[in-house]
């Protein structure tokens, strides 16, 4: 049979890359999943606090947008290097409150005293995600979300961080939305998924364009 020539780049399409996320977090390899997409986690073994003490000596300092994609970008490119043929997705996420950036905290008495500076103000989620292939970025996409906490009493706090135990340790905010810690909040503005450190839509858009994914 004799195709005709506009048919014969359908016959011999590429397979789709295989997907890595670089990293071994819980809330976005289920992300991935319910989406259904296949892919691997690896863990980056990227430094991130090394990662943010140069990137604060940086032009961009004050652009906590970039830093989110700066982690994000190192986490996509460090599992890139041993695995070239695969796109791989890197993201993270910073918390900024009246200008000043947080990290996740170290034990539950820092937990309490960042609910305390959170209390009856509006902080920023920064969730950075990079595509990397081949050892290059090919992709990058950055959204904030903004969440106004309540002005809850020292009762509440104490209830909810006996409840909620040491998982309060795992978010930089010190809440999961899908928990008790929705019950910190008064207003959220922004996606669901930015909240959660993946900006799922934008990705999905993205893997699709590459042929990672169906259309």
């Amino acid at each position: 049979m004799i195709f005709p020539m506009a048919l014969i780049p359908l016959l011999h399409k590429s397979p789709a890359p295989p997907l890595i996320l670089a990293s071994a977090s819980k809330v976005r390899g289920a992300l991935l999943r319910n989406a259904g997409l296949e892919f691997e986690a690896r863990e980056s073994g990227v430094n991130e606090a090394q990662l943010k003490i140069e990137f604060a000596k940086s032009p961009d300092a004050q652009n906590i947008d970039a830093l989110a994609l700066k982690l994000a970008e190192a986490k996509a490119l460090a599992v890139s290097a041993n695995a070239p043929e695969a796109l791989v997705i890197g993201a993270d996420q910073i918390l900024s409150c009246n200008g000043k950036a947080y990290d996740k905290p170290r034990d539950m008495a820092q937990a309490r005293a960042n609910l305390q500076t959170f209390r009856a103000r509006a902080h920023v989620l920064h969730s950075g995600v990079a595509l990397a292939q081949g050892g290059e970025i090919v992709w990058r996409h950055a959204d904030q979300a903004s969440l106004t906490m309540r002005d809850f009493g020292e009762v509440f706090l104490d209830a909810y961080l006996k409840a909620v135990g040491e998982k309060v340790l795992s978010s930089v905010g010190c809440y999961q939305l899908e928990g008790p810690g929705v019950q910190l909040f008064e207003k959220i503005e922004g996606d669901y998924f930015t909240i959660l450190g993946l900006p799922l839509l934008p990705l999905l858009a993205e893997l699709r364009k590459r042929g990672a994914i169906a259309r």
